[in-house]
């Protein structure tokens, strides 16, 4: 099993944070790989709403994975579990730091790639790589998609 976390600091307080992150309709504006993302009935937030993704992989290659919302505190955390054809979970927490200012960290775990080809890229490292880059990715885009929600740059000033 592969754990990956990274925190970063955000020019946006916690519940403006966590406003934009638990919104789905800008989760393909961040999440890395996501294509859309459509609510599978109701809720469409909080715990145990679920949701169909479509994941683009290597560019062109479509896959269709289920996500589930499995942890959820306002202003606190939101964990997903993805399922299909890819699978694991991401958890994102959100930490005050400030004045508008809050720590955003976002954990994966993840299970070995299936297959042989999948197991040839994990005996290389080669997954590990990919899914480092890919919460790398997820987490500084999410970071630059709140700070422009809430109207800060990078460095938490007032644009």
């Amino acid at each position: 099993m592969g754990h990956i976390r990274f925190a970063s600091d955000v020019g946006a307080p916690v519940d403006a944070a966590f406003a934009y992150a638990q919104d789905f309709r800008h989760g393909s504006q961040w999440m890395f790989g996501v294509a859309d993302v459509e609510p599978q009935g109701e809720p469409d937030q909080g715990l145990g709403a679920a949701f169909a993704v479509k994941v683009r992989l290597f560019g062109a290659i479509p896959l269709r994975s289920s996500v589930e919302i499995t942890e959820y505190r306002r202003n606190a955390v939101i964990g997903y579990t993805l399922r299909g054809r890819v699978y694991g979970t991401v958890t994102l927490r959100f930490d005050p730091l400030g004045y508008e200012r809050s720590v955003l960290t976002c954990e994966a775990d993840y299970p070995p790639p299936r297959g042989m080809f999948g197991r040839l890229c994990h005996g290389l490292g080669l997954a590990d790589a990919a899914a480092k880059s890919a919460l790398r990715r997820t987490e500084s885009r999410l970071r630059r998609e709140i700070e422009a929600f809430h109207g800060t740059d990078l460095v938490g000033r007032i644009a």
